[in-house]
């Protein structure tokens, strides 16, 4: 058998129709004669990855909202932690706002205005970044919508910048030729929020209480229930479930979301499994009868998070990478720094973290989700934006050793690939690699090899001995590539200059397979 057969056999191993990526006609799908979705388990498994996100591969995030305001804060859990007396937050909130009995998340709210804010302008360059898909905020933990929600007065249109963000959003990306994407992280609001209803326990403002306790405001705080759990709430009231399920419905319904994210798993039981299969069958509508949305979640442990049923959606993993290939296709969603815009960034990923992630994901038969931090005005600063340039520059003649591709037999090869994750677990950074670190994807009858780390002397990819080559080219570089096939592997002389700084790639093109 030649090598040629043998990498489609191993992906026809690897993606075989038995398992959740399988690119088969979804004939369970719900259609004009079809049933539609059911919010069961055995129901909702039965839908397959869409070929068009399988492709993509790249997508771009907006972690945007109120947060935004507190740019001299830790950028992420800011209207928490600004209730959690002497934490970093709360120390900044008292100093630059106020103290929270007095001025509170809800006057944070009215001060995220997004008067800068160019959705336009924003989407083209996130576009020309090589995205193919972009997902935006539809609510975070601090119980506020950023879109013109119907069941919830606390609304990016009623208060603060009065603008229906998600549906600007969603314009501009349908505009841009981009796949549309709203994430849910409300689940955890009901005990998120409880903080507010505090007070000081020591100082000159002890026992005062917090602004939470302000009936006027129990639509954004809750009545006090004593759970401040950082988590999915214990006993969420029917109320919240009931406002939850009502909020995501519009949401789903109104902008007929391509990916629909939960930021954990599937909450509160048989409310959660709602949501999924409205997503579904929503989409299901929209596409005639075909399902092409992704639900994407996490696997974060049982019961303080939600439930993780494997294959009812799509895996996504925070902040890191698989240490080895996946069989089902997955995710990860990473950000440039904190979540949440913030000055005060703990740490920041460079041009080349970023392009090696991104590499590294897809030959594990991954997508990587890039969170670019806003300002509240709706800008992006000069950090982000020179990462997207860089980006832009990189795809500009390495875009077809991503799009559309699928894994090799193996998806690299390096001095230790799975402690290179653990270290960017560790430092949140990708740009741990070393010369002799290597990555693969194929498209039809073409290897690509990717250098994670621009070598100095000859190379020697392992992986690909046997393999029938015929030609090999380094892309954006018009310069002749010396090498030769031995049975230790497939040789490449030292590049004599590298057309790219960071991460590059050898286009390996194989002879056909021969009729048997």
């Amino acid at each position: 058998m030649s090598s040629s057969c043998r990498i489609a056999l191993s992906l026809a191993i690897l993606l075989g129709p038995g398992v959740i990526g399988a690119e088969v006609a979804p004939a369970t799908s719900p259609g004009a004669n079809a049933s539609a979705y059911q919010p069961t388990v055995a129901s909702l498994s039965t839908h397959p990855v869409p070929t068009w996100f399988r492709d993509a591969k790249f997508g771009i995030w907006s972690h945007w909202g109120p947060v935004s305001v507190a740019e001299g804060g830790t950028g992420n859990w800011y209207a928490r932690t600004m209730y959690e007396e002497g934490s970093r937050d709360y120390q900044y909130h008292v100093a630059t706002f106020g103290h929270p009995s007095k001025v509170g998340y809800k006057d944070i709210i009215e001060r995220f205005t997004a008067e800068k804010f160019e959705p336009h302008v924003l989407m083209d360059l996130y576009r020309r970044a090589g995205a193919r898909y972009f997902v935006a905020m539809g609510t975070h933990h601090d119980n506020y919508d950023m879109w013109d929600s119907q069941h919830h007065p606390w609304n990016s249109v009623k208060h603060g910048p009065h603008k229906d963000i998600v549906g600007l959003w969603r314009e501009q990306a349908l505009r841009h030729g981009l796949k549309f994407g709203v994430s849910d992280h409300l689940a955890r609001a009901y005990s998120w929020m409880q903080l507010s209803h505090g007070a000081d326990k020591q100082g000159p403002m002890a026992g005062i209480p917090y602004d939470g306790r302000d009936e006027k405001y129990r639509d954004l705080y809750f009545d006090s229930h004593g759970d401040t759990n950082k988590n999915y709430a214990v006993n969420p009231s029917p109320e919240f479930l009931d406002s939850y399920r009502k909020r995501m419905f519009d949401l789903i319904q109104r902008y007929q979301p391509d990916v629909y994210y939960i930021d954990g798993g599937i909450p509160f039981g048989k409310v959660g499994l709602e949501l999924v299969a409205e997503f579904f069958n929503v989409n299901a509508r929209a596409h005639q009868g075909v399902n092409q949305g992704v639900f994407q979640y996490k696997d974060l442990g049982k019961g303080t998070l939600g439930t993780y049923h494997a294959n009812l959606g799509l895996l996504d993993l925070e902040q890191t990478s698989s240490e080895g290939m996946r069989a089902e296709p997955w995710q990860t969603c990473e950000t440039l720094t904190t979540w949440y815009y913030s000055k005060a960034r703990h740490f920041q990923k460079s041009s080349h973290d970023v392009i090696a992630s991104l590499v590294d994901i897809v030959s594990k038969n991954g997508n990587l989700l890039l969170n670019i931090p806003q300002r509240a005005d709706g800008t992006i600063d000069e950090f982000s934006e020179k990462i997207l340039l860089d980006l832009e520059q990189w795809f500009l003649y390495r875009s077809e050793a991503i799009y559309g591709t699928r894994p090799y037999r193996v998806f690299g090869e390096g001095p230790d690939p799975s402690d290179a994750v653990k270290k960017r677990r560790a430092l949140r950074r990708a740009n741990t690699y070393t010369e002799n670190d290597f990555r693969y994807t194929v498209k039809d009858q073409v290897i690509y090899a990717f250098t994670l780390k621009n070598p100095t002397t000859d190379m020697r990819f392992t992986a690909l001995a046997g393999e029938p080559v015929e030609k090999i080219e380094l892309l954006g570089s018009k310069d002749a590539v010396t090498w030769k096939m031995g049975a230790d592997g497939l040789g490449i002389e030292k590049v004599a200059a590298w057309p790219h700084p960071l991460v590059n790639v050898f286009k390996i093109t194989c002879r056909p397979a021969r009729s048997p």
